[in-house]
């Protein structure tokens, strides 16, 4: 397993690239100085990027995240002339094998999970790397998502020891009930990136794992 692999815990962030360039760089920097262990730039770019202003605005992220697994949402052409260590795919696609031998290389696979544990075997069948459970809380970066219910994260842990994050609508506050949950961790958008400081609301979701985890 690579280092990056190893790092595949604790806080997530999920970017938005349709934020102000200057504005997220300076975000991302702030709050990987609190704590972010993974970064995944998020499929929600502004209107008029073409490819090649996608892979300049990932090689800037990739500048500021260099010590930390950065990956991309769905988009994994754009694993081919960038460092992205790997993909996170919203569903399973459709021929990962494929994928795989078109990237030719070496990359970190993630997939999204709701309340339907066929998900769960197929992360299991295709070797991916981590599952991330969508949606925990209502969010409106993650409408798209169902409500996840905890017994099936107890359930999915029963099927495999591959790493779990959860997502959607997380606090620090409302991880609280979750002791009897076996995660890795929790991926963030707005809790981290809309903070008025990104490394101190960074720095308070890793206590609150901490915590949790002890």
């Amino acid at each position: 397993m690579s280092a990056k692999k190893e790092q595949l815990s604790g806080v997530y962030l999920v970017l938005d690239p349709s934020m102000e360039r200057a504005t997220l760089l300076a975000k991302l920097k702030s709050a990987l100085a609190g704590g972010v262990n993974v970064v995944q730039v998020w499929s929600n770019w502004p209107a008029h990027f073409d490819m090649p202003a996608k892979e300049e605005l990932v090689r800037a992220i990739l500048d500021v995240a260099a010590q930390v697994p950065v990956l991309i949402n769905e988009e994994w052409r754009l694993l081919k002339n960038t460092a992205l260590a790997g993909v996170h795919f919203d569903r399973p696609p459709a021929d990962l094998q494929a994928i795989r031998q078109e990237l030719n290389r070496h990359f970190i696979c993630g997939i999204t999970c709701s309340n339907n544990l066929e998900v769960i075997w197929w992360a299991e069948e295709h070797q991916a790397d981590y599952v991330s459970f969508c949606s925990m809380f209502t969010s409106g970066s993650v409408s798209s998502c169902d409500m996840v219910r905890p017994e099936t994260v107890r359930q999915a842990r029963k099927m495999t020891r591959i790493p779990f994050f959860l997502s959607g609508g997380i606090t620090t506050e409302n991880m609280n009930g979750w002791q009897d949950l076996d995660f890795t961790g929790v991926a963030v958008i707005s809790g981290i990136l809309q903070a008025e400081s990104p490394q101190k609301s960074a720095s308070a979701y890793v206590n609150a794992l901490t915590k949790l985890q002890k």
